[in-house]
């Protein structure tokens, strides 16, 4: 697995396709959350989404790539409400 310490605010999560999927904010336990600015649009807006670390493939400069594309790894995406 990949040392998730590398992991930094800020950086850009993509796909294996490339694909951007979002901003990571911070590490979440066994996930990575994503800022709100990448939330979507309607019902998604202003939530915070998350993927499980399990997607995680490698941190190479300012990326984090993720083992599976953008389409797939946005259907492992968890969502959460943030009060503030």
């Amino acid at each position: 697995m990949t040392d998730t310490s590398k992991i930094r605010e800020h950086m850009e999560v993509v796909g294996a396709d490339g694909v951007h999927v979002g901003t990571v904010d911070k590490i979440d336990g066994e996930r990575i959350k994503l800022t709100k600015k990448d939330s979507g649009e309607g019902s998604h807006e202003g939530h915070h989404h998350y993927i499980p670390l399990s997607l995680l493939a490698e941190v190479q400069g300012d990326k984090v790539w993720l083992s599976a594309n953008s389409d797939v790894a946005v259907s492992f995406e968890e969502e959460q409400s943030d009060p503030t």
